[in-house]
């Protein structure tokens, strides 16, 4: 785990690539259908998601999610059971927050951004959840430990 400011940001870094990537993934196949332009459409929204995305971790989520997680987590807590918990709280507000993202990028300003944003949580809630807990969050700590262990 981070234990200042520039770990923070390299473990910040290294976890958005990675959700952002098969979020994108994901949205765009959920949206448009398998496809033959399915990598060419990720590949054209990774940009402005990871930006949207790491900003919203950097700035919002990630303040929010810990000072909730920490109201729950005691000291003597296993890192496992502390990662679980921030984890949980981080996928919870940049679920809602990239949902509204989304809605946009698929509607626009249109009058049915609503109800298109209230569609989009528990879609993206169904594969970032398990996606966070069970491959990135442990492939981002396994290489984050490498990397900073250096």
């Amino acid at each position: 785990m981070p234990k200042n400011k520039k770990e923070s940001f390299i473990f910040t870094l290294m976890m958005c690539t990675i959700m952002v990537l098969v979020m994108s993934f994901y949205n765009v196949i959920r949206i448009h259908g398998m496809t033959e332009h399915v990598m060419l459409d990720t590949i054209k929204s990774f940009p402005l998601a990871f930006v949207i995305a790491f900003t919203a971790d950097w700035v919002i989520v990630g303040h929010i999610a810990k000072r909730v997680a920490f109201r729950i987590i005691k000291p003597e807590d296993p890192m496992i059971k502390k990662a679980i918990i921030i984890s949980s709280f981080m996928v919870i507000g940049m679920v809602i927050i990239m949902s509204l993202f989304g809605a946009f990028m698929c509607s626009g300003f249109s009058m049915n951004i609503f109800a298109v944003w209230m569609m989009n949580i528990p879609m993206n809630f169904i594969v970032a959840y398990p996606l966070q807990i069970l491959i990135a969050g442990p492939i981002v700590r396994f290489g984050f430990g490498k990397i900073c262990a250096a």
